[in-house]
């Protein structure tokens, strides 16, 4: 039985007092005061539109903003996607992919920028997140996969489904693992850079493959990014990590046989055994890889049993 940790971090979901409702309700409509979700790009250039306070803090449109302060003309709502509510807030998307938008007001983010920056509330960075997962899910399935036909939105649940062969789509979720490597005798973890992207500390990383194991997963990155062998892999928790459409699973193992790091240079540009005292994390530190550095920063090897 896993042994609940200390709360050593708030990430990205840790929304509390607030709370998701992820349930599709169909027949959801949109009043004055729900908020909508309007992306354009893609990838890592993804940008969502946002407004300004006066407080130079930034906020989601609510409907009465887009129809007041933008040049779009929303009198068919019905064309806005219901997404998920937080509390009793109503979360919408826009789904005009193709469609130049003109802005009386407003400014286009970049997704990942949004988070970083820190100007949106808590509870609404995880909502821009998850509404980013649905968006590009939504864009990627308005045509089948099977035969190439439309599809439309499915009156029961949240899926496409092909208007001419009737085939399905569920919204993808990647599974992925985080893994904290760990030396026992040296009370050490092993901390990465990727060469590209992503520039502050991280963990050795990876996604699952087809007929893989979390656990066989965890060796495997392990050996393809650092050439180490390891055991005792142990799960500590997982995370929704919706800007890659991933499920992230945190796992920690030890290091078995020879010690010296032998890294992956076409991912990695950095990979060393790192003391807990000189541990440097992330920032903001939103991320299940951020917990799980500052975890050993605080706990040492120690704080890694899961018993």
């Amino acid at each position: 039985m896993v042994k609940e940790k200390a709360f050593v971090g708030k990430m990205l979901q840790d929304i509390y007092p607030h709370k998701i409702d992820n349930h599709y309700y169909p027949d959801m409509v949109a009043d004055e005061k729900s908020y909508v979700f309007i992306f354009r790009g893609s990838d890592r250039e993804k940008e969502v539109l946002l407004f300004e306070d006066q407080d130079d803090n930034q906020a989601i449109p609510s409907l009465s903003d887009i129809v007041e302060r933008l040049k779009i003309d929303m009198d068919n709502t019905d064309e806005l996607i219901y997404l998920f509510k937080i509390d009793e807030e109503k979360y919408f998307l826009f789904p005009y992919y193709e469609k130049e938008i003109s802005l009386k007001e407003g400014t286009w983010t970049k997704v990942l920028n949004a988070r970083r920056e820190g100007k949106l509330q808590d509870h609404q960075v995880f909502a821009l997140f998850t509404a980013h997962h649905l968006g590009e899910w939504y864009e990627s399935s308005r045509f089948c996969g099977k035969c190439g036909a439309a599809t439309k939105k499915d009156g029961a649940e949240r899926a496409m489904v092909c208007t001419k062969c009737g085939h399905k789509i569920y919204p993808r979720i990647n599974p992925a693992v985080i893994i904290g490597v760990t030396d026992k005798e040296t009370n050490k973890l092993i901390l990465t850079k990727y060469r590209t992207g992503f520039a502050q500390n991280a963990l050795v990383a990876g996604f699952t493959e087809i007929g893989e194991t979390l656990e066989e997963t965890v060796k495997r990155e392990v050996m393809e990014e650092v050439g180490l062998e390891v055991d005792n892999v142990r799960y500590y928790k997982s995370q929704p990590w919706g800007i890659a459409s991933d499920i992230l699973s945190g796992f920690f193992c030890d290091v078995v046989g020879a010690k010296e790091i032998k890294m992956d240079v076409s991912e990695l540009k950095y990979a060393q055994w790192v003391a807990p005292e000189n541990i440097e994390l992330q920032t903001p530190g939103y991320s299940l890889t951020n917990e799980m550095m500052k975890l050993f920063k605080e706990q040492g090897y120690e704080g890694t049993k899961m018993q």
